[in-house]
């Protein structure tokens, strides 16, 4: 390829918009261009990239059984409600009606179309185990995209499903796609980590996540270096330390003016945030037996010195979307913002922590402006809907599995894997009759990548100030040919013979034979920035050959234009190996 024909620009500034290094140089290398809030084009050197990431995919995928195809994106909304996930699912679903007036929806995953194909396909237990996979457009409304390919709208993703007879094989299939995944992200050059995760809109019975780990990612992780526990904060908890036993204290209401957040109390009343009750107040969007939503008050209780959870509470209530309560819908249930408790509530779902329901005697408020109560005890004044582990995990916090203390960290999610089980057979009807003839459910595992952000990821991982490091293994083109022109030779004829030599090999090079400076030719190069750059110049001819640089470490070397290709070789190969 010649970069004089090359459908690309580079850029000297950084877009006004960008935060993350990934989105700046991608941008400014030419690889991506935006078109909308969150939505991107591919242009050529990134296209390049993507292939090399699906071969991988596809590789990796194949070596554990899985068989490739090809799912729509656009689906009828009716198999979605048969899941129940049409009503659960909040404004991030693209909805349409097409000309004959069915609804339809834009995929944001495609659990429901798998269950479709499979309820019509699988009939015995002599066509599981399977595993099916395809590379596809998901489309996911989200308000807050942001970093580039990071947080998009619309994306590529490689979701594989894997059909069992039974949970021990799922088990098996969920094993597979765990070492495999390691092994994807391996090739290309991320380092990553597997963490505990909430199953969130998915369902099923567990999950884990891949998380690349960086100060700028959006999801805090929590891990015990100790015994390697490692989990999302969304689904980490902690070994609780039972509070002392204590005889419970009548009821004592005192004047708290102006007091109306933990702290101020504590202050006022000079008492720990651990002797308090905290009241967090929440709108919840519930789905009625008729299928209908509605928001519904949640009153949420933890002790003052913890925070809740709001993964945790929207699981328990089963609430598809999670909103804090306004204060006029505080007052409506007869709370007082600032001094309301559970006391004297009724009709409102009240959720408790669990070490809040154990404590004694704390300080709550009096649901009366200015006042708060003393000894409030949760049995004997008040009762909870229903008691649960309701908080967030904090660093520090006691690991539940040792007692060690736990590291905090932030990290970009770039997989996920779920344990679906019988959660989308039972709701579409997929069975197959086993050996005795009976009916069973399909077992179903779900796993994804998000190809964008996986080589946004990349980019985050590999770079320096000068511009983009490709691994060899995603690196859109193996080397970099800049021509320099000089009165002595025919650079042109040199570079012809040079890129000639490189493609007759499989090494297609990038060619840059514009009319531009060697300064402005370096400086896209290491912009750029592929595995190896070739100089051909005065210079270097002059030395005895051609100039060989690898883009990140190794020495300069000189070699002759009949040992080019094997020095290629043997330096890509270097480069390869340790992935």
């Amino acid at each position: 390829m010649r970069l004089s024909n090359l459908f690309s620009q580079t850029l000297r500034e950084n877009p006004a918009d960008a935060e993350f290094a990934s989105h700046q140089l991608l941008v400014r290398a030419g690889f991506i261009r935006q078109l909308g809030s969150g939505i991107f084009t591919y242009m050529p050197l990134a296209y390049r990239v993507l292939e090399r990431v699906k071969r991988i995919l596809r590789e990796e995928m194949e070596a554990i059984g899985g068989q490739e195809l090809l799912m729509p994106v656009v689906q009828p909304a009716d198999i979605w409600k048969e899941s129940r996930r049409y009503y659960q699912i909040g404004s991030e679903m693209g909805r349409f009606t097409d000309r004959s007036g069915h609804e339809m929806v834009l995929a944001m995953t495609h659990e429901e179309a798998v269950s479709d194909l499979v309820r019509g396909v699988v009939h015995s237990y002599r066509q599981l185990p399977a595993i099916i996979y395809h590379l596809q457009t998901k489309w996911r409304d989200d308000p807050r995209p942001r970093a580039g390919l990071i947080r998009v709208r619309e994306f590529l993703m490689l979701d594989s499903y894997s059909l069992d007879a039974d949970w021990q094989g799922l088990d098996t299939r969920y094993k597979q796609h765990y070492e495999a995944y390691f092994r994807i992200f391996r090739r290309c050059g991320l380092p990553v980590v597997a963490v505990r995760s909430d199953s969130g809109m998915m369902g099923g019975e567990e999950a884990h996540e891949y998380m690349y780990l960086t100060p700028g990612g959006e999801d805090s992780l929590l891990f015990c270096d100790a015994c390697g526990y490692s989990a999302n904060r969304q689904a980490a908890t902690t070994r609780k330390m039972e509070p002392a036993k204590e005889a419970f204290l009548p009821l004592e209401k005192v004047a708290t003016p102006r007091v109306s957040s933990i702290d101020d109390l504590t202050a006022f009343l000079n008492i720990p945030p651990a002797r308090t009750a905290k009241a967090v107040f929440y709108m919840g969007l519930v789905e009625e037996d008729g299928g209908e939503q509605k928001w519904a008050f949640i009153f949420t209780v933890v002790r003052g010195d913890m925070e809740v959870n709001e993964t945790k509470v929207a699981n328990l209530v089963k609430a598809s979307d999670l909103r804090p309560a306004t204060e006029d819908e505080i007052r409506s249930i007869g709370a007082v913002p600032g001094y309301a408790s559970p006391l004297g509530l009724k009709g409102v779902t009240v959720l408790v922590d669990e070490l809040a329901a154990k404590s004694p005697n704390l300080v709550a408020g009096a649901n009366e402006e200015g006042y708060h109560l003393r000894n409030v005890n949760h049995g004997r004044d008040y009762q909870a809907s229903m008691i649960a582990d309701i908080s967030a995990a904090r660093e520090g916090d006691a690991c539940p599995e040792c007692g060690a203390a736990l590291r905090l960290s932030r990290g970009v999610e770039v997989g996920n894997i779920f344990k679906l089980g019988a959660r989308y057979s039972d709701a579409l009807g997929c069975t197959y009759l086993d050996k005795n003839g009976q009916s069973q459910p399909v077992i179903m595992g779900s796993y994804g990548i998000g190809l964008g952000r996986l080589i946004a990821c990349v980019a985050e991982e590999h770079h320096d100030e000068r511009g983009l490091a490709w691994p060899v293994s995603l690196a859109p083109f193996p080397v970099h040919v800049v021509v320099l022109k000089g009165k002595e030779m025919d650079s042109e004829a040199l570079a012809a013979r040079v890129e000639n030599a490189l493609r007759d090999a499989g090494l297609e090079p990038l060619v840059d034979d514009r009319e531009e400076s060697a300064g402005v030719k370096f400086n896209d190069a290491d912009l750029i920035w592929l595995p190896l750059r070739i100089t051909v110049s005065e210079r270097s001819f002059r030395a005895g050959g051609l100039e060989i640089k690898p883009r990140r470490g190794g020495e300069t070397v000189v070699v002759p234009m009949e040992n080019l290709v094997v020095e290629v070789q043997r330096l890509l190969n270097a480069l390869e190996e340790p992935l």
